[in-house]
Formats: structure tokens, C-alpha cells, sequence
């Protein structure tokens, strides 16, 4: 499922008198307060659904897959997602 897909799905469950704009309201304001939770907190937590979280990467080595030639990675910041006891038991 990609964004717009998930709109249309938004849609649908809030009924006829939601417009396909509304509902792309609706899921952009709950990305949007999830990566301003992240940055703020570190941490949102969706009890039964799951839990996204800052995690810092420390600096390491790598290869170049083409020519096997040694690379330096640097530290870097990412996002993960554990997922909740409600959504692995409907899955």
C-alpha cells in the first residue's frame, strides 16, 4: 500500500462525508506530528500498533559491492519500528 492508496483507504472509513482531500489532511497532520514527536521526544509510542524510535549509528567499515574497494561509513541517525503486541496478532 503507498500513500495514496492509504488515503483512499482513510477515505473510505470515515464515510461519504469525508472528501479524498480531508482524508489526505488527515494522513499528512498524522506523519507530520509523528516526525515532530521524533524529533522532539526521540521516541512515539502507539500502544497497539507499535513504537518508532531515534537510533544512532556508529561509523563503520564497508566495501564498494563493485569493486570490493574498502569504505569508511560514516555515523548517521535512522528511524526504527518495533511492532506492538495488536498489530503482530492480527497479522
Amino acid at each position: 500500500m503507498n500513500k495514496a492508496e492509504l488515503i483512499t483507504s482513510v477515505q473510505k472509513t470515515l464515510g461519504v462525508e469525508c472528501s479524498k482531500a480531508h482524508a489526505e489532511r488527515s494522513v499528512n497532520a498524522v506523519l507530520a506530528s509523528i516526525q515532530k514527536g521524533l524529533k522532539k521526544d526521540k521516541v512515539v509510542q502507539l500502544v497497539g500498533f507499535g513504537t518508532f524510535a531515534v537510533k544512532n549509528r556508529k561509523a563503520r567499515a564497508g566495501r564498494n559491492p563493485q569493486t570490493g574497494e574498502p569504505i569508511k561509513i560514516p555515523a548517521s541517525r535512522t528511524v526504527t519500528f518495533k511492532v506492538g503486541a495488536g498489530l503482530k496478532g492480527s497479522i
